[in-house]
């Protein structure tokens, strides 16, 4: 995204604020996040807004780390219905009957482990890649996992803004 405004951009600057509640909902489920994003209205550039993601993210207090989380469905199991979730998981779309009854039981490993779904950027990464993954993460401390997740819900938060406002362009 460049650094100069776009029309998405300048729509998001200037839609209700319920309206961009909703829209930054769809972005993030952490209501904490979506006030930090609202609060700062209008933005001035794409990068502007994404730079106030990434510090709303890292402002997140483990109840809005909790709330975001609780947005993602489990990797394999997009929400029925969900273009979003869908399109980010793409690379379980095409994965084995065998990669994703592998993927459903470490998904349950890890939820038990750490008490929340395994959280990564999915967008653009292949079904055994996501496997690695979390192969890779459920040894992690509780804490070293946490920031693992921040940064990924990061990520994922910029994709999806990057999404709204460059839609329909």
């Amino acid at each position: 995204m460049t650094s100069s405004s776009t029309p998405g951009l300048a729509r998001f600057n200037i839609l209700a604020d319920d309206e961009a509640t909703t829209a930054l909902h769809e972005v993030c489920a952490s209501a904490a996040w979506g006030r930090a994003i609202l609060s700062r209205r209008p933005y001035p550039t794409a990068e502007a807004l994404l730079s106030a993601s990434d510090v709303a993210t890292a402002d997140l207090t483990e109840d809005g780390l909790t709330d975001a989380m609780a947005g993602h469905p489990p990797i394999g199991r997009p929400k029925p219905g969900d273009p979003t979730s869908s399109r980010e998981q793409r690379g379980m779309a095409g994965a084995t009957e065998e990669l994703k009854a592998e993927m459903l039981e470490l998904n349950l490993a890890y939820q038990e482990r750490f008490g929340h779904v395994f959280l990564i950027c999915a967008t653009g990464a292949t079904g055994e890649q996501m496997r690695d993954a979390v192969k890779s993460r459920i040894g992690n401390s509780p804490e070293r996992e946490r920031e693992i997740v921040r940064t990924e819900l990061g990520k994922i938060n910029r994709i999806r803004l990057t999404r709204l406002v460059t839609e329909g362009e």
